[in-house]
């Protein structure tokens, strides 16, 4: 699945990006990074979640985001929206089962990987803004998974039901996603988007409640508002600290303007 998965998105968006393969070396090396920290976080997680109940892996995956959040906090509030969310998560993963060790290895490392893709991320798409950078990074990511999905799979990658299912899922869960994280990572700062990916499990939670019938447990809706709420916070405190930034800028510019004014 993550073999087909990235093949197909790589695929759909560099039909769409049309990407051309230029001298920037400095470019060329953040996309292979972004995609290598792709491939083997879906492959990671996919393990985990093999092993694992679902909220569980997706709590040890959050460690990666919080991580990113926590390290760029340089204020109470950002640690408060952090904890909060990393709570929040904890709530949600309840499940009172043992825990699979290499299942837990597996999560841990899509953590790691997620994390480092924030970090990766926001400098591809300080980079990337006609789609270029993210249609290498997801080709890459598909070309390093190949062997590990024809080893598990063979020919039945070439099945058309598989096929069908396949893209589905590489539209919903890697081409929308991926674009629309590149364009929220050009606007927010790595913290507000690690706090903001808790969102994930408290969403997930809703749709098996709503599609599939799973009923949650009191201590996993208080899980579930936590998580709103750190993100609803964490998003205000951004947007408060882009606005003192954007007046000091022009604040700036004005000082600037003025003496030069002055000179003439």
């Amino acid at each position: 699945m993550v073999t087909l998965r990235l093949a197909i998105a790589a695929v759909v968006l560099t039909g769409l990006g049309r990407p051309r393969i230029r001298g920037d070396r400095t470019g060329l090396g953040i996309a292979a990074m972004a995609g290598t920290l792709l491939a083997v976080h879906h492959l990671a997680y996919y393990e985990a979640v093999a092993r694992l109940p679902l909220g569980a892996a997706t709590t040890l995956e959050f460690l990666g985001p919080f991580t990113v959040a926590l390290c760029g906090s340089r204020r109470a509030p950002d640690l408060l929206w952090a904890g909060l969310a990393a709570t929040g998560v904890l709530l949600l993963s309840r499940s009172g089962t043992t825990l699979d060790a290499v299942g837990i290895a597996c999560a841990t490392t899509a953590g790691c990987c997620w994390g480092g893709y924030i970090l990766v991320g926001n400098r591809l798409a300080e980079r990337d803004t006609d789609g270029n950078g993210l249609a290498l990074a997801v080709t890459w990511g598909a070309l390093l998974s190949l062997p590990y999905g024809i080893t598990q799979a063979g020919t039945r990658l070439l099945d058309p039901g598989t096929l069908a299912v396949a893209a589905a899922v590489a539209v919903l869960s890697s081409v929308v996603p991926y674009t629309f994280q590149l364009e929220a990572l050009r606007r927010l700062t790595p913290r507000a988007f690690g706090v903001l990916t808790s969102l994930e499990p408290a969403i997930g939670a809703l749709i098996g409640l709503l599609f599939l019938g799973q009923h949650l447990a009191a201590a996993q809706w208080a899980g579930v508002a936590a998580v709103g709420l750190a993100s609803v916070g964490a998003t205000r405190a951004e947007g408060r600290a882009g606005g003192v930034r954007a007046t000091d800028e022009e604040a700036a510019t004005a000082t600037r303007t003025e003496a030069a004014t002055r000179e003439s």
